[in-house]
């Protein structure tokens, strides 16, 4: 009897121990070698707090690190084609990339501006409203009325250079960038004034 109790007892725990181990959790994301590993590798382009001053790259303060480890684990395998982002994305461990996305997480991000009076009504319209003939979504419904997104589902686009989201949205449109099919969808749709015009009024949102 007792060899028995001590056999169900040493497969009780040897069974605890298995499955322990075949599901790790996820380490902590370590936010100081998050900020060196940006410091060496990304801030030369985002600027050192994720707030990059230059138009043509993307502001990455403030948002959301499930979407920033989205993206650096799609640029590593190729799914999303920049040649200059999946050369530093290679050099990333899966580690690399939380702790750099949830620092920048941590990070406040700055406001920006429409700088286009001409077309900021359009883009409002769009955003807030879509464009009902053409069957496009007010941008909103996924993003949130102030661009803040939506965790784990849908990035941050407010304040976001003009430039870069007017880039991104032309190539969803042409089928270059292949990371977000509905996107595609989205763009698809839309004429140059049309996504110039979204891209400035997201810029100024706050």
């Amino acid at each position: 009897m007792k060899s028995t109790i001590a056999f169900l007892m040493t497969a009780l725990v040897a069974g605890s121990v298995f499955a322990s181990d075949a599901a790790p959790k996820a380490a902590k994301p370590d936010l100081a070698k998050g900020e060196a590993s940006f410091g060496a590798v990304c801030a030369a382009c985002h600027a050192a707090d994720g707030n990059s001053g230059t138009p043509a790259n993307p502001k990455l303060a403030q948002q959301h690190p499930e979407y920033l480890i989205k993206q650096l684990q799609e640029f590593k395998s190729g799914k999303r084609a920049n040649a200059i982002m999946s050369g530093f994305a290679s050099q990333l461990s899966d580690d690399d990339m939380r702790n750099i996305a949830y620092w920048l997480s941590s990070k406040t991000a700055k406001p920006g501006f429409a700088k286009d009076k001409d077309t900021v009504a359009l883009g409002e319209r769009i955003y807030r409203g879509g464009i009902a003939d053409r069957q496009v979504p007010a941008c909103a419904s996924c993003h949130s009325p102030n661009g803040a997104g939506m965790p784990s589902q849908y990035p941050r686009l407010s304040g976001q250079h003009a430039d870069y989201t007017t880039t991104q949205m032309l190539a969803f449109r042409e089928g270059t960038r292949k990371n977000g099919a509905q996107m595609n969808l989205v763009a698809a749709k839309m004429n140059d004034r049309e996504i110039k015009a979204v891209s400035d009024y997201i810029a100024g949102l706050r």
